[in-house]
């Protein structure tokens, strides 16, 4: 996987970032070219969990300060190590066992020495993005009163999958019925997530580079209806899903510059940024507190924002924008990912830096809960199902163990009062082949329970994945070799099976199978009962496909 002749595709292209002033003298040197080949890799593959500023988060701290060796080689300065260029390179080839993957079957050898020497300099910093610069990047291509007045299409919406095809910057429309490609379109390079309208019919992605687009299923072809630009990185949108106010608003989140920002659900015209910095729980200043994820209530007019660096969790009311109330709770760092409960009462968040999961009551605007957890923490959305001993619980996994953790989550219902006493705490914690979990995944009518591990460095276990018994966890999960059974010839780099995702209804699980940018990668699709293989979408243009997103079960938050 090659990342030549891509800024194009990214923000940083139309947004330079400012270089630090002088290069570092005691650092390894660097040409202009290497640098900004260099400044190129680090946004695409390094920022998302190490900062923009290199201050760390999910992924360590990369400041000159340890990651520059001495001028005279010396390894040791007042306790604190020195990486060095040497280190630095295994470190970036080989990956870690705290859920970094290895990247020597991703950059050669001379990229990889390149970015070892990158990270010993001083980090680049980019420019800030105000609201005015949302206002000269939005294009509205086609009015709201332009729009189809009803579905042009025979299409069956709600089992639609928006698949990203990360690193071509494109978002494919695949028919969850015919397994048919119904549309490919342009979109942000490597978008994080899509999120669809309270009615189903918009689709909004949010990319890496902070390119936002609403993309409208009613045409008979799909079509992209508007674009903004929010920043130079960004992870999350959502829209108002509360009674009166659907699809009002949609707000999104950057990682840079951190902030977010709200928009007309149906044009994306800009209408106002808040800025997130500020204080972190411990009572310290960060110059880059970025926006991790963002969720609609469904019980209030309010977004749930987790701020990754302060840790603190924002529920915004947007009844009135223009007075906004905003709720801060104070919860862990550094927050990341998250999903709802069952109830769909409790947001459940990571925490993973602090090996914690927050819980927050969105109907008293409290903190419910700080759940210890195995390291690493990585839910996704989670997963929702009832366990037979413990009753309602909610499943994460973790990068940097082998475990699956089940945590007890509250109910209402008379039935589940028996398993109060269980409430916030991990009650059982499933056995994975070995860490570098991201997602876990199941669904109302199934008894099965499916964990992915495309970031461990072993090929067996990262072209795999596997699936628990719900009816009875003390076996071992089956193993699935997703590799194996796309078919594919087997190549020098891992192809990852990552993102497993149902259909709308319950009985298929399409897994991404992530390969290198010029090797053919698949969507592997399993019965969900027999976990056989039904199967195999290997079209051309299924270029490192990651998250997969079905309509019907992100639109009503089903995991």
């Amino acid at each position: 996987m090659r990342f030549k002749g891509l800024m194009s595709a990214v923000a940083l292209a139309t947004l330079p970032m400012a270089m630090s002033t002088a290069f570092a003298a005691d650092a390894p040197p660097l040409s202009d070219d290497e640098r900004a080949q260099a400044k190129q890799i680090y946004f695409e593959r390094c920022a998302g969990c190490h900062g923009v500023l290199r201050k760390g988060a999910t992924g360590k701290n990369l400041e000159p300060h340890w990651t520059k060796a001495l001028a005279d080689g010396t390894k040791m300065e007042g306790g604190t190590l020195k990486l060095g260029t040497d280190r630095l390179e295994k470190i970036i080839a080989y990956g870690t066992d705290g859920g970094m993957v290895n990247y020597d079957d991703i950059l050669t050898k001379e990229e990889i020495n390149l970015m070892a020497r990158y990270i010993q300099h001083t980090p680049d910093v980019p420019p800030e993005f105000s609201l005015k610069d949302m206002e000269n990047s939005w294009k509205l291509i086609v009015p709201v009163e332009e729009r189809p007045k009803k579905q042009m299409n025979k299409i069956n919406l709600k089992n639609i999958f928006a698949v990203t095809l990360r690193d071509t910057g494109k978002l494919a429309l695949i028919d969850g019925d015919t397994k048919q490609i119904w549309d490919i379109l342009d979109t942000g390079y490597a978008v994080h997530i899509s999120r669809l309208s309270a009615s189903g019919r918009y689709v909004y992605t949010v990319g890496r580079d902070g390119l936002v687009t609403l993309i409208d299923m009613w045409y008979e072809k799909p079509k992209t209806v508007a674009t903004i630009r929010m920043g130079s990185d960004a992870r999350s949108v959502d829209t108002s899903k509360f009674k009166g106010y659907e699809d009002k608003y949609l707000v999104g989140g950057t990682y840079w510059p951190p902030q977010y920002s709200i928009m007309d659900g149906e044009t994306l015209k800009p209408l106002k940024i808040v800025s997130t910095r500020g204080m972190t729980v411990d009572g310290e200043y960060h110059p880059e507190p970025r926006v991790a994820s963002i969720v609609s209530s469904h019980i209030k007019p309010e977004w749930v924002i987790n701020v990754k660096e302060t840790g603190m969790i924002l529920l915004v009311d947007y009844t009135d924008i223009e007075n906004l109330k905003t709720t801060q709770i104070d919860s862990a760092k550094f927050l990341h990912d998250g999903g709802w409960d069952a109830s769909k009462r409790y947001f459940m968040v990571a925490a993973n830096a602090s090996n914690k999961v927050a819980a927050v009551d969105t109907k008293t605007g409290k903190l419910a809960a700080l759940v210890d957890t195995a390291k690493i923490p990585h839910p996704g959305r989670g997963a929702n199902f009832t366990h037979k001993q413990y009753g309602p619980v909610w499943a994460t996994g973790h990068l940097g163990d082998d475990v699956v953790s089940l945590i007890s989550t509250p109910s209402e219902e008379k039935k589940d009062a028996k398993f109060k006493e269980h409430n916030w705490k991990v009650v059982e914690e499933l056995k994975m082949p070995g860490a570098g979990n991201l997602f876990v995944k199941t669904h109302p009518k199934s008894q099965n329970l499916w964990a992915d591990a495309p970031m461990n460095p072993e090929r067996e276990v990262a072209e795999s994945v596997y699936v628990f018994d719900m009816n009875d966890l003390s076996k071992e999960p089956r193993r699935l070799d997703v590799a194996k059974d796309s078919g594919l010839p087997m190549t020098t780099a891992i192809r990852r099976a990552v993102h497993p995702e149902y259909s709308q209804d319950g009985s298929e699980v399409w897994i991404s199978l992530w390969g290198g940018k010029t090797d053919q990668s698949a969507i592997v699709i399993y019965d969900d009962k027999t976990l056989k293989l039904k199967k195999v979408i290997t079209d051309p243009n299924i270029v490192t496909p990651t998250g997969k997103f079905n309509v019907f079960n992100t639109q009503f938050d089903i995991y």
